[in-house]
């Protein structure tokens, strides 16, 4: 008799389905470092909630954190590309999306496709890139969260829609400000 074993989640991995851990890409992988600031909104049954995001990663170094609209912080995320390290405001573990998937919404939509290659193959799933649309898509062919971008060359112009059909979620992200620095120009003497 066989007993089925249940996945078991690394320090670095984000669960996209149920049962189904994929391993986020290193924070470096982005190509250059990054400070951004973001709104993101999710419509979900009806009930629509905003939670405006900072992130701000230098090197493989990422820390992204998300305010009430009165400036408390009410979760944050370490990301050192091993672990992540995460706090949830006491209380509200209930009402808010885990740190780790608000940070793998913001990866998946901004991290260059090759960086996610190698953690999606992995678990065979897919994500591609054609005009202003990313799709990624599970072991069987399922879209699971589909892109939209105003502009997919500049995705920090304009709304980034993405859209879960299975889940019947909405989520729009709107970047306010950014700033971008190439790795290679620091750390030169």
């Amino acid at each position: 008799m066989g007993c089925a074993s249940k996945p078991i989640k690394q320090p670095n991995q984000v669960e996209v389905a149920q049962g189904a851990f994929v391993t986020l890409p290193q924070p470096d992988e982005y190509g250059s470092d990054l400070s951004l600031s973001q709104l993101i909104s999710v419509e979900f049954q009806g009930n629509k909630q905003q939670l405006p995001v900072q992130l701000q990663l230098m090197g493989n170094d990422l820390v992204l954190a998300g305010f009430a609209s009165w400036g408390s912080r009410l979760l944050s995320l370490d990301y050192d590309g091993l672990t992540l390290d995460t706090y949830v405001m006491a209380g509200l573990a209930d009402t808010l999306p885990p740190p780790e998937q608000v940070l793998f919404n913001v990866m998946i939509t901004l991290w260059p496709l090759e960086a996610w290659q190698s953690p999606l193959n992995s678990i065979d799933w897919t994500l591609t890139e054609s005009g202003n649309h990313r799709v990624l898509r599970d072991d069987v062919g399922n879209v699971v969260l589909d892109a939209t971008y105003d502009s997919i060359s500049n995705k920090f112009s304009g709304d980034i829609i993405l859209n879960s059909p299975n889940l019947g979620y909405v989520i729009t992200i709107k970047t306010f400000s950014h700033s971008q620095e190439t790795q290679t120009q620091k750390n030169n003497g």
